[in-house]
């Protein structure tokens, strides 16, 4: 019987990898780690502790507990994520109900064509006026005239 150890690191350079490169397995890695060469072990703690590694900035750009305004949306978001206009639906509603024989909730709101057409026909001899302020209340996807959804309040 030889007194080798079969096991064991071979001692004899010929034996080591035949194919090159890095060797795997059994004391190839660091201590306490065979098998994975470079590698820290398991317990050992990463440098940087907890958190973002290497001290990496959060992302967003923005330092912790800061808060910037969306400048396309300064009003936030509805739920669909259209963002909200500067003017109310409540606003609009009864502007166009008390004022609608001239168009003004339309005038408020910027649709300036409807405004006319409700200029022109006196708001439809009042029942478009009141019809068209009742949507203005009631609708949940009113929008001004760049396309932003009417705030509720």
């Amino acid at each position: 019987m030889s007194d080798q150890n079969p096991y064991g690191s071979p001692s004899d350079p010929s034996q080591q990898n035949p194919y090159g490169g890095q060797q795997w397995g059994p004391g190839a890695g660091t201590p306490g780690q065979p098998g994975l060469p470079g590698q820290p072990e398991y317990g050992q703690q990463q440098a940087g502790g907890y958190g973002y590694p290497g001290g990496y900035a959060q992302p967003g750009g923005y330092p912790q507990g800061a808060y910037a305004a969306d400048p396309n949306a300064p009003y936030g978001y509805d739920v669909h994520g259209r963002p909200y206009s500067s003017k109310t639906k409540l606003i609009a509603g009864l502007l166009q109900i008390l004022v609608g024989g001239v168009g003004a909730g339309r005038w408020y709101t910027g649709h300036y064509g409807l405004a006319i057409a409700q200029l022109l026909t006196c708001g439809g001899l009042g029942i478009w006026a009141l019809i068209d302020g009742i949507y203005l209340l009631a609708s949940d996807g009113v929008t001004d005239s760049d396309g932003r959804v009417l705030r509720s309040s």
